[in-house]
């Protein structure tokens, strides 16, 4: 989106953190087996630097990140759409959500409660930043960043 270049991760501006740390809508993208690209709507939520996504152990993207990690994930704030953000990174990291605490965190996040099917696997996935652009309110930050 916009005309200007992606900006690099680090660090993130507080601008953008404030509204990552939101539970807004958002989809990821991943890339097939064809490699075309495959989007789904997501939850997340920031980690530090980096995002956390769940993934049921059955879903067609989960084999999509152990492929080929890189991802993008756009991230609009659920106040305004038109504000929003896209990040492109891979996957760092892959871990079995034996407890379930990942998906909790993220429906916790989502809708205050946990996550209500316990009987599926899960897989915390985390994703490292590589660059982002915004649109919107976000697209001043980056015009800050930029200057």
């Amino acid at each position: 989106m916009g005309n200007s270049t992606d900006v690099p991760t680090s660090p993130l501006p507080d601008e953008l953190r404030a509204l990552l740390m939101k539970p807004n809508p958002a989809v990821m993208a991943t890339l097939g087996p064809e490699g075309q690209p495959v989007s789904v709507a997501t939850w997340y939520v920031l980690d530090g630097d980096r995002i956390l996504i769940n993934l049921d152990e059955g879903r067609k993207r989960l084999e999509h990140l152990r492929r080929d990690p890189r991802v993008s994930l756009t991230v609009l704030d659920d106040a305004s759409w038109y504000t929003h953000v896209s990040i492109q990174g891979k996957v760092v990291e892959l871990s079995d959500d034996t407890d379930l605490s990942g998906i909790d965190r993220l429906s916790t996040h989502y809708g205050g409660n946990p996550y209500p099917v316990r009987d599926r696997g899960r897989v915390n996935a985390w994703i490292e930043i590589d660059r982002w652009h915004g649109w919107g309110a976000a697209k001043k930050v980056q015009d800050a960043v930029e200057s």
